[in-house]
């Protein structure tokens, strides 16, 4: 059970799993090591750099405004994906330096071939859960 003095644990609100391989994207000085560490902790093992070369079960994308091109950041991030896997889209919140619009997900993600399909608070961040569409992931194999 969970109390209301508890800090929440990043890695469930993102549906981690313990063995899930997990990259990451865009990391920086600014990123929350909190969620990081939370995610280590659940799946098992550290986090991937951009270079690693394995099929990944969930991409971390640290996103921020002028970070470049999304669809194409999105577009590398799928190359290791895994049919069924998860490319959470991390930016700050409203109102923190380098927010990103909703919106500009909202549009990269189908240029990208993925669909949105949720979102979670991660404290100062929000993530975005990005997936490969069923048909499509099916014509991969």
């Amino acid at each position: 059970m969970v109390s209301a003095g508890d800090p929440p644990n990043y890695a469930r609100l993102l549906g981690i799993q313990k063995d899930q391989v997990v990259q990451e994207f865009g990391w920086d000085e600014d990123t929350d090591d909190d969620i990081r560490a939370d995610i280590e902790d659940e799946s098992g093992g550290e986090l991937l750099d951009e270079d690693a070369d394995e099929v990944v079960d969930v991409v971390l994308l640290w996103w921020r405004d002028g970070d470049g091109d999304l669809v194409d950041t999105l577009m590398d991030a799928i190359t290791p994906l895994a049919d069924d896997g998860v490319i959470w889209v991390v930016t700050p919140k409203t109102g923190q330096p380098g927010h990103v619009q909703p919106a500009e997900i909202a549009e990269s993600a189908p240029t990208a071939g993925l669909m949105q399909t949720s979102s979670a608070n991660l404290g100062d961040w929000i993530a975005s859960r990005l997936v490969q569409p069923k048909s499509k992931a099916a014509g991969r194999r």
